[in-house]
């Protein structure tokens, strides 16, 4: 097997092997799970950046990564919302916005893709990953970080400003998909 057509599949590999360590870390307990919890995070976040790149520039994409990506980045931002809301660490609200979202990105991705229709990432969906990323990683260390900085807040905020984009992002989504779907049908 050649490494390069394959690593950045196995960097997805990662990110979802990710979700049960990051998940046994969160309920660690003691000060250092904070920590662990959040490299273990900050890890699968960047491998996300690399897995992609990666492909792009050694010519290495396949359906398999095509199909995998998008589930693993899902997978691991909807379960460690789930553990931040399950211990009071994240509002409900914008965590089930950006989840939702998420769903209905997937949804019609997959209805576009059937009838030819792609969709790239915009920059506004772009920075709203990273608000989210960021926002997660916050609230992850939390209290587990300098009281001084304010972590636990700053996440807070950043977790409504992304939930906020999501809905943006995730209506100019509809929007095109709403199109495609009316044309099809004649409506």
């Amino acid at each position: 097997m050649n490494l390069r057509k394959n690593l950045p599949n196995y960097l997805t590999y990662l990110r979802i092997l990710a979700i049960p360590l990051i998940t046994f870390t969160f309920f660690i307990k003691g000060d250092w799970s904070y920590y662990l919890s959040t490299a273990l995070f900050a890890i699968a976040g960047i491998s996300d950046w690399f897995d992609g790149y990666l492909a792009r520039i050694w010519n290495a994409q396949s359906r398999w990564g095509q199909f995998l990506d998008p589930i693993a980045d899902k997978l691991l931002v909807a379960t460690v919302l789930m553990l931040l809301v399950y211990t009071d660490r994240a509002d409900l609200l914008p965590s089930i916005a950006i989840v939702c979202r998420e769903i209905l990105v997937s949804g019609l991705r997959e209805f576009l893709a059937e009838v030819r229709i792609g969709v790239p990432v915009s920059k506004l969906a772009k920075f709203k990953t990273a608000a989210q990323m960021i926002a997660i990683g916050f609230l992850l260390l939390g209290a587990g970080g300098p009281a001084w900085m304010h972590l636990a807040f700053l996440g807070r905020v950043l977790l409504w400003i992304a939930a906020l984009l999501t809905l943006v992002t995730g209506y100019a989504y509809l929007r095109v998909g709403m199109k495609h779907m009316t044309e099809e049908s004649g409506v």
